[in-house]
């Protein structure tokens, strides 16, 4: 079964960059696709970035592409962000999330079978 841990959140200025990391249970990692998602204050969780199993397909929405990267390292068990150029948004929670397929198929409304807790990340004054 699929557990996921986000870390690499904290204070940052417009502008800055930053990389989130989400590590996996080991064993199961590279049968699932991957995702990322953000939740800002007061608004909806949206689906920012998604990679397939393998990392040769990858999907981001339109707020982030060309920003953001995202990619896995399945012998580490570990999917990363990379972000740059952050915009300034005062606080956004970063979540990762699972399904036990090849591909991502779901969009914002998706509900994937495993989430992780979710790493905050600040803008600093």
């Amino acid at each position: 079964q699929m557990q996921l841990a986000e870390s690499g959140g904290g204070l940052v200025q417009p502008g800055d960059s930053l990389r989130l990391s989400c590590a996996g249970s080991s064993g199961v990692f590279s049968a699932y696709a991957l995702a990322w998602y953000r939740r800002v204050a007061g608004k909806e969780r949206e689906l920012v970035a998604a990679i397939s199993w393998n990392g040769a397909v990858t999907f981001y929405s339109d707020s982030v592409k060309c920003r953001f990267t995202i990619s896995r390292v399945n012998a580490k068990s570990t999917m990363y962000l990379q972000m740059n150029s952050r915009k300034p948004e005062d606080t956004e929670v970063y979540y990762c999330a699972a399904d036990p397929n090849k591909y991502w198929s779901g969009g914002t409304t998706h509900r994937p079978s495993t989430w992780g807790q979710g790493t905050q990340v600040n803008r600093s004054s």
